[in-house]
């Protein structure tokens, strides 16, 4: 029987055991300086936890067919004393020991049999672990037996764990329609301004004129007279220069063939109006071969040209980016100025043109394009490509007249006879006093010819030759800078537009 003790010593140490994990070590007991398993029992499970499973310690099978059995011909096994059974033998005094020594309380003493003989040779100690109606006997001492218990307890513990997951039931998250909170709810669109602005305590607009002031003060802002005619008239005007405009930027080259005829002038006190009552933006791009003069009709300089632009036009990312080239006036006009170099103008080539023209497209809605004087220069073919309505300035004067004629004869004949007809010819009056020419006879010429018809008076704030100021002007001048603004923007839309 030393053989036997030799066999064991791997499990036991000076009476210790050397591994806690196993399920039989739960209860340790020292008998006769050997190891044994005590009884153990343990508390009945409740409904609540009862598929709780410790990560620590491996729970042990509850059902009947979940008894763990050690076969009684076991490997290490040397006599039938040392099987395990179901029936539990008669009670030993040594056995009541071992439960008083491993100081479990409430734990009945397990039963031994066996003669002196065999209990000299091995230590057959049977653990009787209590759980809700169910009794398991087990008897450890070899490795074998004991891998065996540990094996079978993992396996239910990991199938406890999978019945605790599947009894965990979520509710899943679902997305629900408007229409699926209920009929006492309401949706955003509900909240609109009719609905919840008291329009009884909003004060109206203080209406305009003396009399109308007159009569809404001595009432107490409760009389509110109608407009007088000529305020009608200015409201209907800025009602056809903001029409919105339908698809891309639209693109207005002014055209002359002489110089002196105001056609800079012409320019700027366009795209002025446009910008002054449109709340787009608007860009004249001066793109004069020669050196030109737009830039210098605004109070307000960048110090770029438009040949910064085209070195630069990879770099240009924003708006921001282009607003550092161009300079802006009062009225929120932009003006990208052409160089003050005539040999740098010069090189200024449809193909510039045209890089210039997709930057400005991308930013602005209307862009305004002085041409410059002639209509054969190198951008010239460039402007009448993209040009979307043409503006044809003329003085009053015969030849300047002539001119003007001319060149709407060169477009026809040009393949550009669409652009000539739905053009608008400007009337400017760059002098002062009477001329002898009829403006009547020049209206009725090119009426016949294009779509309009606008004559610009005389304005010594324009005659300088300085920077305009739009409020500067007169009263007459604004009103036709105001009329060419809507008559343009009419031209831009299409035929039939609600107004």
């Amino acid at each position: 029987m030393r053989e036997r003790d030799n066999e064991t010593s791997d499990d036991v140490d000076n009476g210790v055991l050397e591994r806690t994990d196993n399920l039989e070590t739960t209860g340790i007991g020292i008998v006769d300086g050997a190891t044994a398993q005590i009884d153990l029992a343990l508390p009945p499970l409740t409904g609540d936890d009862d598929d709780y499973v410790d990560d620590e310690d491996a729970a042990l099978p509850v059902d009947d067919h979940d008894l763990v059995h050690d076969e009684p011909a076991s490997a290490e096994a040397d006599s039938p004393e040392e099987a395990v059974t179901d029936e539990g033998p008669a009670a030993d005094d040594r056995d009541g020991e071992t439960a008083a020594e491993a100081g479990v309380a409430g734990t009945p003493a397990s039963e031994h049999s066996g003669d002196d003989g065999a209990s000299d040779e091995s230590e057959v100690v049977e653990a009787e672990i209590v759980a809700p109606a169910v009794t398991t006997a087990v008897t450890t001492h070899t490795g074998s037996t004991r891998r065996a218990m540990h094996q079978a307890a993992s396996s239910d513990k990991h199938a406890l764990e999978r019945v605790r997951g599947a009894r965990i039931d979520e509710e899943p998250l679902q997305s629900r329609r408007l229409d699926q909170l209920g009929a006492d709810r309401e949706s955003p669109e509900l909240l609109t301004a009719d609905r919840l602005i008291d329009r009884s305590r909003v004060a109206a607009s203080e209406p305009e004129g003396v009399w109308q002031r007159l009569v809404y003060s001595a009432t107490g802002r409760r009389v509110i007279l109608a407009d007088s005619s000529r305020v009608r008239a200015r409201k209907e005007l800025d009602r056809r220069i903001s029409a919105p405009l339908a698809g891309g930027a639209k693109f207005v080259p002014v055209l002359s063939r002489k110089g002196g005829v105001g056609k800079t002038s012409v320019t700027t006190l366009l795209g002025m109006a446009l910008a002054d009552a449109r709340e787009d933006r608007v860009i004249a791009v001066d793109a004069n071969p020669d050196r030109g003069t737009l830039a210098e009709r605004i109070g307000r300089s960048s110090g770029k040209t438009v040949r910064d632009l085209v070195r630069s036009r990879a770099g240009v990312k924003g708006f921001n980016d282009l607003s550092a080239i161009v300079a802006r006036d009062e009225t929120r006009l932009d003006i990208l100025a052409s160089d003050a170099d005539p040999h740098l103008s010069e090189a200024f080539s449809d193909r510039d043109y045209h890089d210039v023209a997709s930057i400005a497209a991308h930013y602005y809605s209307i862009v305004l394009t002085d041409s410059g004087t002639g209509i054969v220069h190198s951008v010239m073919d460039a402007t009448l490509e993209l040009a979307d309505q043409l503006l044809v300035v003329a003085g009053r004067s015969v030849d300047e007249a002539k001119l003007a004629s001319e060149t709407l004869s060169w477009l026809e004949s040009n393949g550009y006879a669409e652009l000539a007809r739905s053009a608008v010819v400007v009337l400017n009056t760059s002098r002062p006093g009477a001329s002898l020419v009829r403006p009547s006879e020049l209206e009725a010429h090119f009426r016949t010819r294009v779509r309009a018809v606008v004559t610009i008076p005389y304005d010594a704030h324009i005659a300088t030759g300085g920077p305009i100021s739009f409020r500067a002007l007169s009263a007459s001048t604004r009103l036709a800078a105001r009329e060419l603004a809507a008559v343009v923007v009419e031209g831009l839309r299409p035929a039939g537009a609600v107004r």
